[in-house]
Protein backbone atom coordinates (compact mmCIF):
# COMPACT_ATOMS: atom_id res chain seq x y z
CA UNK A 1 0.00 0.00 0.00
CA UNK A 2 2.87 2.90 1.15
CA UNK A 3 4.51 1.66 -2.51
CA UNK A 4 1.86 2.26 -4.44
CA UNK A 5 0.97 5.57 -2.66
CA UNK A 6 4.56 6.79 -2.94
CA UNK A 7 4.27 6.29 -6.58
CA UNK A 8 1.12 7.96 -7.06
CA UNK A 9 2.57 11.07 -5.48
CA UNK A 10 5.96 10.23 -7.58
CA UNK A 11 3.82 10.48 -10.77
CA UNK A 12 1.81 13.64 -9.53
CA UNK A 13 4.63 15.43 -7.98
CA UNK A 14 7.43 14.97 -10.62
CA UNK A 15 5.35 15.60 -14.01
CA UNK A 16 4.45 19.00 -12.63
CA UNK A 17 7.85 20.25 -11.03
CA UNK A 18 9.39 19.17 -14.88
CA UNK A 19 6.88 21.34 -16.30
CA UNK A 20 7.37 24.43 -14.96
CA UNK A 21 11.26 23.86 -14.07
CA UNK A 22 12.05 22.22 -17.53
CA UNK A 23 15.35 21.22 -17.50
CA UNK A 24 15.80 20.20 -21.28
CA UNK A 25 14.41 23.68 -22.08
CA UNK A 26 16.20 25.46 -19.33
CA UNK A 27 19.76 23.78 -20.74
CA UNK A 28 19.71 25.91 -24.05
CA UNK A 29 19.71 29.21 -22.04
CA UNK A 30 21.96 27.92 -19.73
CA UNK A 31 24.19 27.03 -22.42
CA UNK A 32 23.66 30.32 -24.01
CA UNK A 33 24.87 32.14 -20.78
CA UNK A 34 27.80 29.79 -19.88
CA UNK A 35 29.31 29.17 -23.16
CA UNK A 36 31.65 31.55 -22.73
CA UNK A 37 33.53 29.91 -19.44
CA UNK A 38 35.34 26.64 -19.70
CA UNK A 39 33.64 22.46 -20.40
CA UNK A 40 34.93 22.32 -16.59
CA UNK A 41 33.37 25.78 -14.70
CA UNK A 42 30.25 24.49 -16.60
CA UNK A 43 30.08 21.21 -14.92
CA UNK A 44 30.34 22.41 -11.66
CA UNK A 45 27.61 25.31 -12.45
CA UNK A 46 25.46 22.58 -13.25
CA UNK A 47 26.46 20.16 -10.04
CA UNK A 48 26.09 23.40 -7.79
CA UNK A 49 22.89 24.55 -8.98
CA UNK A 50 21.00 21.01 -8.99
CA UNK A 51 21.97 21.33 -5.46
CA UNK A 52 20.78 24.38 -4.64
CA UNK A 53 17.60 23.57 -6.68
CA UNK A 54 16.74 20.92 -4.89
CA UNK A 55 17.18 22.87 -1.06
CA UNK A 56 15.20 25.54 -2.99
CA UNK A 57 11.90 22.41 -3.76
CA UNK A 58 12.48 20.87 -0.57
CA UNK A 59 11.98 24.07 1.66
CA UNK A 60 9.45 25.58 -0.31
CA UNK A 61 7.19 21.98 -0.35
CA UNK A 62 7.49 21.22 3.10
CA UNK A 63 8.23 24.68 4.75
CA UNK A 64 6.01 26.70 2.53
CA UNK A 65 2.70 25.98 3.25
CA UNK A 66 4.18 26.16 7.21
CA UNK A 67 5.40 29.48 7.09
CA UNK A 68 1.62 30.58 5.63
CA UNK A 69 -0.30 28.75 8.53
CA UNK A 70 1.22 30.91 10.77
CA UNK A 71 -0.48 33.87 8.98
CA UNK A 72 -3.85 32.16 9.87
CA UNK A 73 -3.72 30.97 6.33
CA UNK A 74 -6.01 27.83 6.00
CA UNK A 75 -4.96 24.46 3.78
CA UNK A 76 -8.14 24.81 1.65
CA UNK A 77 -7.20 28.61 1.14
CA UNK A 78 -3.72 27.42 -0.28
CA UNK A 79 -5.07 24.90 -2.57
CA UNK A 80 -7.27 27.24 -4.39
CA UNK A 81 -4.68 30.09 -4.26
CA UNK A 82 -1.64 27.91 -5.06
CA UNK A 83 -3.86 26.38 -7.99
CA UNK A 84 -5.20 29.43 -9.50
CA UNK A 85 -1.60 30.42 -9.25
CA UNK A 86 -0.13 27.51 -11.19
CA UNK A 87 -2.65 27.71 -13.43
CA UNK A 88 -2.21 31.52 -14.81
CA UNK A 89 1.41 30.98 -14.95
CA UNK A 90 0.83 27.66 -16.71
CA UNK A 91 -1.32 29.38 -18.86
CA UNK A 92 0.81 32.27 -19.72
CA UNK A 93 3.63 30.01 -20.91
CA UNK A 94 1.05 28.12 -23.21
CA UNK A 95 0.80 31.40 -24.65
CA UNK A 96 3.55 33.28 -24.97
CA UNK A 97 6.67 30.60 -24.28
CA UNK A 98 8.82 33.05 -26.03
CA UNK A 99 8.15 36.10 -23.53
CA UNK A 100 9.11 33.79 -20.74
CA UNK A 101 12.08 32.44 -22.58
CA UNK A 102 13.48 36.24 -23.36
CA UNK A 103 12.74 37.39 -19.24
CA UNK A 104 14.84 34.08 -18.30
CA UNK A 105 17.80 34.57 -20.68
CA UNK A 106 17.76 38.54 -19.04
CA UNK A 107 17.85 37.13 -15.97
CA UNK A 108 20.56 35.12 -16.39
CA UNK A 109 22.77 37.39 -18.54
CA UNK A 110 25.01 38.19 -15.64
CA UNK A 111 26.09 34.43 -15.40
CA UNK A 112 28.07 34.72 -18.50
CA UNK A 113 30.56 37.13 -16.40
CA UNK A 114 30.60 36.92 -12.39
CA UNK A 115 31.90 34.42 -10.67
CA UNK A 116 29.16 33.36 -7.84
CA UNK A 117 26.67 32.75 -9.77
CA UNK A 118 25.48 29.17 -8.69
CA UNK A 119 22.94 30.42 -6.37
CA UNK A 120 21.99 33.94 -8.10
CA UNK A 121 20.64 34.31 -10.80
CA UNK A 122 21.19 30.39 -12.34
CA UNK A 123 19.08 28.70 -9.68
CA UNK A 124 17.19 31.65 -8.40
CA UNK A 125 15.21 32.77 -10.13
CA UNK A 126 16.77 30.77 -13.64
CA UNK A 127 16.15 27.33 -12.93
CA UNK A 128 13.54 27.54 -9.63
CA UNK A 129 11.79 30.86 -9.92
CA UNK A 130 8.42 31.77 -8.73
CA UNK A 131 6.53 29.77 -10.52
CA UNK A 132 8.86 26.07 -9.09
CA UNK A 133 8.43 27.61 -5.54
CA UNK A 134 4.06 28.29 -5.89
CA UNK A 135 3.74 25.21 -7.54
CA UNK A 136 6.08 23.53 -4.60
CA UNK A 137 4.06 24.97 -2.45
CA UNK A 138 0.40 24.04 -3.81
CA UNK A 139 1.67 20.43 -3.57
CA UNK A 140 3.06 20.72 -0.36
CA UNK A 141 -0.34 21.67 1.26
CA UNK A 142 -2.20 18.73 -0.73
CA UNK A 143 -0.31 16.33 1.31
CA UNK A 144 -2.92 13.77 3.26
CA UNK A 145 -3.05 14.18 7.23
CA UNK A 146 -3.33 10.65 7.63
CA UNK A 147 0.06 8.86 9.14
CA UNK A 148 0.32 6.29 6.63
CA UNK A 149 -1.07 8.38 3.85
CA UNK A 150 1.29 11.28 4.79
CA UNK A 151 4.53 9.00 5.16
CA UNK A 152 3.74 7.66 1.21
CA UNK A 153 3.23 11.22 -0.03
CA UNK A 154 6.42 12.49 1.99
CA UNK A 155 8.47 9.88 0.29
CA UNK A 156 7.41 10.24 -3.11
CA UNK A 157 7.26 14.10 -3.49
CA UNK A 158 10.72 13.54 -1.86
CA UNK A 159 11.49 11.37 -4.15
CA UNK A 160 10.35 13.44 -7.45
CA UNK A 161 12.44 16.19 -6.09
CA UNK A 162 15.84 14.56 -5.85
CA UNK A 163 14.70 13.16 -9.54
CA UNK A 164 13.71 16.91 -10.34
CA UNK A 165 17.35 17.84 -9.16
CA UNK A 166 19.25 15.18 -11.08
CA UNK A 167 17.05 16.04 -14.48
CA UNK A 168 18.76 19.51 -13.76
CA UNK A 169 22.28 18.13 -13.32
CA UNK A 170 21.64 15.99 -16.44
CA UNK A 171 20.06 18.66 -18.93
CA UNK A 172 22.57 21.70 -17.69
CA UNK A 173 25.75 19.36 -17.20
CA UNK A 174 24.47 18.30 -21.57
CA UNK A 175 23.56 21.41 -22.33
CA UNK A 176 25.57 21.87 -25.13
CA UNK A 177 24.44 18.58 -26.61
CA UNK A 178 20.82 19.44 -26.16
CA UNK A 179 20.45 23.36 -27.43
CA UNK A 180 22.38 21.42 -30.94
CA UNK A 181 19.69 19.02 -30.90
CA UNK A 182 16.87 20.58 -29.83
CA UNK A 183 16.87 24.03 -31.56
CA UNK A 184 14.86 26.74 -30.54
CA UNK A 185 11.72 25.28 -32.24
CA UNK A 186 12.06 21.73 -30.67
CA UNK A 187 12.43 23.84 -27.20
CA UNK A 188 9.22 26.11 -27.69
CA UNK A 189 6.88 22.92 -28.42
CA UNK A 190 8.36 20.92 -25.60
CA UNK A 191 7.25 24.27 -23.15
CA UNK A 192 3.83 24.42 -24.60
CA UNK A 193 3.36 20.36 -23.82
CA UNK A 194 5.12 21.19 -20.79
CA UNK A 195 2.68 24.03 -20.11
CA UNK A 196 -0.20 22.34 -20.63
CA UNK A 197 0.39 19.75 -18.38
CA UNK A 198 0.89 22.14 -15.34
CA UNK A 199 -2.36 23.88 -16.09
CA UNK A 200 -4.01 20.54 -15.68
CA UNK A 201 -2.03 19.97 -12.26
CA UNK A 202 -3.04 23.66 -11.25
CA UNK A 203 -6.65 23.10 -12.04
CA UNK A 204 -6.56 19.60 -9.86
CA UNK A 205 -5.22 21.46 -7.17
CA UNK A 206 -8.05 24.04 -7.22
CA UNK A 207 -10.68 21.75 -7.39
CA UNK A 208 -8.83 19.85 -4.41
CA UNK A 209 -9.52 23.03 -2.10
CA UNK A 210 -12.89 24.04 -3.63
CA UNK A 211 -13.96 20.29 -2.72
CA UNK A 212 -11.96 20.92 1.17
CA UNK A 213 -14.65 24.21 1.26
CA UNK A 214 -17.63 22.85 0.03
CA UNK A 215 -17.23 19.62 1.17
CA UNK A 216 -18.30 20.18 4.97
CA UNK A 217 -21.12 22.75 3.91
CA UNK A 218 -22.82 20.14 1.36
CA UNK A 219 -22.28 17.46 4.29
CA UNK A 220 -24.30 19.59 6.29
CA UNK A 221 -27.02 20.35 4.13
CA UNK A 222 -27.56 16.77 3.38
Amino acid sequence: MLPEAAVSTFLLVFPALFSIVNPIAGAFLFHEVTKVRPAADQAVLARKVAINSLIVMLVAMWGGSVVLNLFGISIAALRIAGGLVVSLWAWSILSAPEAREGRKRDEAAPAAEGDDVAFFPLTLPFTTGPGTIAVAIALGSSRPAASEALAAYVLGATAAIVAMSVSIWIGYLDAGRIAVRLGRSGSRTLTRLSAFLLLAVGVQITIAGVTDVLGPLLARRG
